[in-house]
């Protein structure tokens, strides 16, 4: 961490001004190991709002913004202006923000979806390689550590065989047609700014990717999906779908994704299950991985203790019984992608070529998965190969 704190990311944002839950946590996790300092913004579709907010953030008035293509513009031109910058808009406009800070040579975090197709997705990947340039999309749920000692016990053998894959994100917080009175939810149920699924790529995208950190070596071969608008005003967007997957070694995987469990907080939980022991994550309770070997009682690892692989302990911050959350979670992932910006900056420290975060290819997986459910549903709710 020496050269990262001697010489910190020049950072930028879009979007994430006065009143986003999800800007305020962009910028405690980006500053959180003073990996990033922040320095311009183009925080609001309002100038005159986001120049204000930038102003509260303590920024130079001269480098609050009125708009993306003017921050870019402008940051280019200075000696000390932004090299990374993070994406905290509508869905709609992720694909045009993306490219343009890939094209003005800047490192990219990204909200998910990372555009609406895989097309965009290809665009934005070729673009990024070829600029030398970061992509990172913000599945922060992945920071957190039991995660890295899921990936570790599959990989050393302690779960056998991988069979079954079960996966739910399925809160209930829009049970009802809260987006009558409630404009952050509301774009999300419309096409123009949502895209072409609602909680497929909203929720669903979540465990898709967690899944991936910890079965890296499964491939989908096909799968079925079927989606609902049970709030009837949300059609075509679905607001409920269940999928059902095959991947390539014969083990077969399940998910669930809703807005409209009544009842539920958040509702994501993984449970892996393979030949010899399953193991169970859930996010309301982040700290703890169940871990159940058929003929032994159950048990339940903690996070922080010398018990679990080393890769589980990497991002320790403070002893085992201390409970981390949602921030350190976050925070862990922009470490990371600070790692990762810093290696084309030949500033990262040795030995952390194997960290994982979710990178430009999280993010056109994603998209990938989202097109071929709708592709399914549409299609009745059919097997399709995946492509």
């Amino acid at each position: 961490m020496t050269n990262n704190r001697k010489k910190p990311i020049r950072w930028g944002m879009v979007g994430g001004g006065k009143g986003s839950q999800i800007g305020y946590i962009h910028r405690s996790a980006a500053h959180r190991d003073d990996v990033f300092v922040l320095v311009a913004g183009a925080f609001d579709i309002d100038p005159e709002r986001g120049r204000a907010f930038g102003l509260d953030l303590g920024l130079d008035e001269a480098r609050s913004y009125p708009d993306y293509a003017t921050m870019f513009a402008a940051e280019a031109g200075r000696a000390d202006g932004i090299e990374a910058v993070s994406i905290a808009t509508p869905n709609n406009t992720h694909f045009a923000i993306c490219k343009a800070a890939l094209e003005h040579d800047l490192h990219v975090i990204c909200e998910k979806p990372l555009c609406f197709t895989i097309a965009e997705a290809e665009e934005l990947k070729t673009l990024s390689q070829a600029r030398g340039r970061i992509v990172g999309v913000t599945y922060g749920y992945a920071g957190h550590q039991m995660i890295e000692q899921a990936r570790a016990m599959v990989r050393n053998g302690d779960l056998g065989e991988i069979r079954i894959v079960n996966l739910q994100f399925a809160h209930g917080f829009h049970s009802a047609a809260v987006e009558e009175q409630n404009p952050s939810t509301r774009w999300r149920v419309d096409p123009k700014f949502a895209g072409p699924s609602y909680v497929l790529g909203d929720v669903g995208t979540h465990p898709l990717y967690i899944a991936k950190v910890i079965l890296p070596h499964l491939k989908i071969r096909r799968l079925l999906c079927t989606r609902q608008s049970f709030v009837k005003s949300r059609a075509p967007l679905e607001d409920n779908a269940v999928t059902l997957m095959e991947y390539d070694n014969g083990a077969i995987a399940t998910i669930w994704s809703s807005a409209v469990n009544a009842g539920s907080m958040h509702g994501q939980k993984i449970r892996i299950v393979g030949s010899k022991a399953s193991i169970e994550w859930w996010d309301e309770r982040p700290n703890q991985l169940s871990y159940e070997i058929q003929g032994e009682p159950a048990r339940i690892l903690e996070r922080g203790m010398d018990y679990l692989y080393p890769e589980a302990r990497i991002d320790d911050r403070i002893g085992g019984g201390h409970p981390e959350g949602l921030f350190e979670a976050w925070a862990n992932l922009y470490r990371r992608f600070g790692f990762a910006i810093n290696r084309e900056r030949g500033l990262a420290p040795a030995g952390i070529e194997d960290l994982v975060f979710p990178d430009v290819d999280a993010g056109l997986e994603g998209v990938r998965w989202v097109e071929n459910c709708v592709r399914s549903a549409d299609a009745g709710g059919i097997w399709l190969d995946y492509r």
